[in-house]
């Protein structure tokens, strides 16, 4: 089917691409040329504006946006809303917080637009393996989307939902980020007292890779935690700040809000937060699995 796709960062570009190698139709924006020039050379169509891709579009016209949470949605949303018809489809998949979703499809559901939100798990290995996706809206949107979602998804009836009305997508990849979170710092403590252990001079790179195997703490974050421990199990190159991009937030004032205990995902946001005042392993290796989930940004160590 075709769709339009607003925004052509790491996610954005490779979702792109995984819907291209399935016989859809991608038609892309980005303010990047470079990025829309790498699109092309994929097999995909760009055009230079919005109002161009929309007009490009076949009613009704389905729109896709990857971008930054916050002020880069809601100026998109300024944009489009008065460019899009009756019956027209607008998808946030990106990492908005669910109060702002909700308000969004407010806006959208006035001038007759469904707004449908994707939490959209997978990172840079999304591509090749596809992508989690946590869909949130109206029955009838998300039938029509549906070619989408099962091409985007890991297969066509695994690794993605219709999880409830709007806003619940956003939610539920909300607490998603919160688990993580806690698992990646579990994993971070555990070999930093594996680190600590002078005196057996632990290979932490080979003692990873035993755990990947029959153990109980077996995960896709547990091999990522192998392959940068294999690159350098030091991480001295690494500095330990460990950055936030606001669903642990989230998270745990939801938690509080619902009075909920949840310790360990409240612990693991302070450690991130203490991580820009402290130089730990822990931290160091939280950096370091951030970036091969999600490509995120890394600080060098001074």
């Amino acid at each position: 089917m075709q769709i339009g796709m607003i925004g052509l960062g790491k996610m954005g570009a490779n979702m792109s691409r995984r819907l291209l190698r399935n016989d859809h139709d991608v038609v892309g924006y980005d303010l990047s040329e470079d990025a829309m020039m790498a699109l092309e050379e994929d097999g995909g169509e760009t055009r230079t504006s919005l109002e161009a891709l929309v007009d490009h579009l076949e009613a009704p016209r389905t729109l896709w946006m990857m971008v930054p949470a916050g002020d880069a949605v809601d100026s998109t949303l300024d944009a489009l809303l008065p460019l899009l018809n009756e019956g027209d489809r607008l998808v946030d998949g990106g990492n908005s917080r669910y109060t702002d979703t909700l308000k969004r499809a407010g806006r959208a559901e006035q001038v007759g637009v469904s707004y449908i939100d994707v939490g959209t798990s997978g990172g840079v290995w999304g591509l090749e393996q596809g992508y989690s996706l946590m869909v949130g809206g109206p029955d009838e949107a998300i039938d029509a989307l549906t070619p989408l979602f099962e091409t985007l998804a890991p297969s066509a009836d695994k690794g993605w939902g219709h999880v409830g009305e709007v806003g619940a997508g956003h939610f539920v990849k909300m607490v998603h980020n919160g688990i993580e979170y806690g698992v990646m710092q579990a994993y971070a403590e555990g070999f930093h007292i594996l680190k600590a252990k002078e005196e057996f001079d632990f290979d932490l790179h080979q003692i990873s890779e035993i755990w990947r195997f029959g153990s109980v703490i077996r995960s896709w974050l547990l091999d990522l935690a192998a392959e940068a421990l294999e690159k350098n199990q030091d991480l001295e190159e690494i500095a330990a700040w460990v950055d936030d991009s606001g669903e642990g937030r989230w998270t745990v004032q939801e938690a509080i809000d619902l009075d909920v205990p949840a310790p360990v995902i409240t612990d693991a946001l302070i450690q991130r937060l203490q991580s820009r005042q402290q130089d730990t392993y822990a931290h160091r290796l939280l950096a370091a699995l951030r970036n091969e989930f999600g490509g995120h940004a890394m600080k060098e160590a001074e």
